[in-house]
């Protein structure tokens, strides 16, 4: 019981006993007991009243923020990773973000070693210290079994978890990036407290995490959420995948970063072309342009907007939803995104079913990889603080 109230602490900063009774359906003797056996420990902290609704008080508690255990997460996409190392308040001890690392280059697994050697080395934390490592990825990540089965089972990034393992000899988990973005989302967003949510990571592609009955849900296989390879595309691209008609051709950021970029070519003016090289990510090139009123990045981006509707559409005739959330880093562009989705769900969704379907555009956007691959560590490795 000690891991499960120490990950609802994590997860809520703070808690009442009655609060911990109800989440984890446990008598409030049993969970007294065990407050008391970790307060005595200083594992957790008395941190004042809660606000009264009638009646006495309750006392709330904390992990008590002088615990000296950390955690370390690679969160990567296609192209670029972010490092970082927190402590078990989720404050940000120290990270190097959006590190260029291909994931298709061969020295990809040696080049997230080598990351993951600066950022120990620069923060001067001793691997004692840190409960486990989380990395987060694209693909087809098989989380029980801990591989990438996106690649051959010869490539390094296939048993990616392993090889951090024998390096560090510490404790590691490995997530698809879109379902760490669904748990940080249940976690700490807009999905927060609710049991069924539908939660789409747009950034160079489009992915989806599924949460039902308050849960992650990957399917069969593990692979459930493959939102982007549904064909709603009349595009011929051929589609990462190696297929054609995939709805990531038309309504990912890279599409409206390269429709971009071809207007340019085309003679067409755009301040893109000055963010692009003052901008070592060019999605943030990209979501600058857009901001400061840019016709061409607002139009291109307009048009991702209308496909994802399209797609969006699709899930809520399938599944009714009560909330989709649109997460990480193209949620930063939800102000031009939102109002093209409605208009391609209007168009494409049987008003009845939509109606009850609200579209939210996340505050966690580029964050919330970040966070929720420290969560995957805390959800299996909060423990650990108990043993050290």
């Amino acid at each position: 019981m000690e891991k499960e109230i120490l990950k609802n602490l994590y997860f809520d900063s703070t808690l009442s006993i009655a609060e911990l009774v109800k989440k984890l359906s446990k008598s409030t003797p049993s969970i007294t007991k065990v407050i008391n056996r970790l307060l005595e420990e200083n594992i957790i902290i008395e941190c004042g009243f809660a606000e009264s609704t009638g009646g006495r008080r309750p006392i709330q508690f904390a992990l008590n923020p002088s615990l000296d255990f950390y955690i370390l997460t690679i969160s990567s996409d296609q192209y670029f990773s972010t490092c970082t190392l927190t402590d078990l308040n989720q404050k940000i001890l120290l990270e190097h973000r959006d590190i260029p690392l291909e994931l298709k280059s061969d020295n990809s697994s040696e080049l997230i070693l080598s990351e993951i050697d600066r950022i120990l080395a620069s923060s001067k934390v001793t691997l004692d210290r840190i409960i486990g490592i989380g990395i987060s990825m694209p693909g087809f990540v098989n989380s029980e079994l801990g591989v990438n089965e996106s690649y051959i089972n010869t490539h390094p990034l296939y048993r990616m978890k392993s090889k951090i393992e024998k390096k560090y000899k510490l404790s590691t988990v490995i997530e698809n990036d879109s379902r760490c973005i669904a748990i940080a989302e249940k976690e700490f967003g807009l999905a927060k407290g609710a049991d069924n949510s539908l939660i789409i990571n747009l950034n160079w592609g489009v992915g989806l995490g599924i949460i039902i009955n308050g849960k992650v849900f990957k399917g069969e296989s593990g692979f459930a959420g493959e939102f982007s390879h549904i064909p709603l595309s009349n595009d011929n691209t051929l589609c990462s995948c190696g297929k054609r008609g995939c709805l990531e051709v038309e309504a990912s950021l890279n599409s409206a970063i390269n429709n971009t970029e071809n207007d340019i070519q085309r003679n067409e003016y755009s301040i893109y072309s000055t963010f692009v090289k003052s901008n070592l990510n060019k999605i943030d090139a990209l979501i600058e342009a857009s901001h400061v009123g840019d016709q061409i990045a607002i139009n291109n981006v307009g048009k991702i907007g209308y496909m994802l509707g399209k797609g969006i559409s699709t899930l809520i005739h399938i599944l009714n939803p009560k909330q989709i959330i649109v997460s990480g880093r193209g949620a930063e562009l939800g102000r031009i995104l939102n109002p093209q989705i409605q208009i391609a769900i209007n168009e494409f969704c049987i008003p009845e079913i939509a109606k009850t379907t609200q579209i939210q555009m996340s505050d966690l956007n580029k964050h919330a990889q970040i966070k929720g691959t420290a969560a995957i560590v805390v959800e299996n490795h909060i423990n650990r603080i108990l043993t050290k």
